[in-house]
């Protein structure tokens, strides 16, 4: 039996592929704008990124982060809800991880060291970011857009001052190193950040797939994000889905410290994995809030932001910058565009 993708698979996967392409004219024309040619400019940065181990190991570095804030930002999404947060639940996961592990004790073994710091991640991102949020949407009827962007700031704000208390080592802006059998090993790539919370995202990944695909509770949060009107009549708890869909979101937001925090700089640092969270909004959109979807797409932006490093003697670094917001714009118009051109093409092959 020959299997096909379903009309939905298939209707994302064309917005998608719009998306980027659209992206990639809007540059092209942009790279035209400034005098080079955009075809050389394209394969430059793909030859020098892809064949240089340190920026491949980049990318996956900055891909790693983005992907987890990514899928937090797609369960939401998923469920019917819009966590913009997840900006500020990494910089709460970031405190708390960091936080926990500089207070270890310097023997602490890794099977401790590691899980300690990764359930501290976790329960700040979905405490202190999820929790909130979704407590304030189930209890209170406040929109998870407003508060989740107000949040942002709250949350950074508090952190900042909590470091500035108690965190930051005197006369700089870093905490004090974490305990050794926290630190995540590197793998090796000429010298790059990535590291194995790598293996984690991709785990992440597998089991977002699973649990939305497979698991009954999967079928729950996507329900009630596509009628929650007919998920209650069909018994499902609305608002207990989404206060716990945004207290996993959160906490996956939250599991993102460790990219930085256990496998980079081994401490807290003022602005560290600072703008991951917005770039996790844009990964899930592009990647149609699929986990695998938010997976490449998270490459995808990566290789942007990297690649546009790899290629600043030819172009600013500002424009594929620009390119990341376009992506977004993108894939905001293509899903409409592809709906609206298959119900033409529905109405027309009727009238036929």
């Amino acid at each position: 039996m020959n299997w096909r993708p379903s009309d939905n698979i298939t209707r994302e996967l064309e917005a998608a592929v719009i998306a980027i392409l659209v992206s990639i004219a809007i540059g092209s024309l942009l790279m035209l704008v400034i005098g080079v040619a955009p075809a050389h400019v394209w394969w430059t940065m793909l030859v020098r990124t892809a064949g240089d181990p340190y920026l491949l190991g980049q990318v996956l570095y900055k891909a790693t982060g983005i992907a987890m804030c990514g899928l937090a930002v797609a369960i939401a999404l998923d469920a019917g809800l819009f966590n913009i947060g997840a900006e500020g639940q990494l910089t709460a996961g970031i405190a708390a991880c960091a936080s926990v592990g500089s207070a270890l004790p310097a023997g602490t073994p890794a099977i401790v060291a590691v899980p300690v710091c990764l359930l501290a991640a976790a329960l700040a991102g979905g405490l202190v970011g999820g929790f909130l949020i979704g407590a304030l949407r189930v209890w209170r009827g406040a929109h998870e857009v407003i508060t989740s962007i107000m949040l942002n700031a709250i949350i950074i704000g508090v952190v900042l001052w909590i470091a500035n208390q108690a965190i930051f080592l005197e006369g700089t802006t870093r905490g004090a190193p974490i305990a050794p059998g926290a630190e995540l090993p590197q793998l090796g790539l000429s010298g790059s950040s990535v590291n194995a919370t790598l293996v984690l995202a991709i785990a992440l990944v597998a089991a977002m797939w699973w649990l939305r695909s497979r698991t009954t509770w999967g079928v729950a949060w996507r329900a009630v994000g596509q009628d929650p009107a007919a998920a209650r009549c069909a018994g499902i708890s609305v608002q207990r889905v989404q206060l716990l869909v945004m207290i996993g979101s959160g906490a996956l937001a939250g599991l993102a410290a460790a990219n930085f925090v256990l496998g980079h700089k081994h401490a807290f640092e003022e602005g560290l994995g600072r703008g991951t969270g917005l770039l996790g909004i844009s990964a899930a959109l592009l990647g149609r809030t699929h986990p695998i979807g938010v997976g490449i797409a998270a490459l995808v932006l990566a290789f942007l932001s990297i690649g546009g490093l790899a290629v600043a003697d030819m172009i600013p670094k500002e424009l594929t910058e620009m390119l990341q917001g376009v992506v977004v714009l993108a894939i905001a118009c293509a899903g409409p565009w592809v709906a609206f051109s298959r119900t033409v093409r529905a109405r027309v092959r009727g009238v036929a």
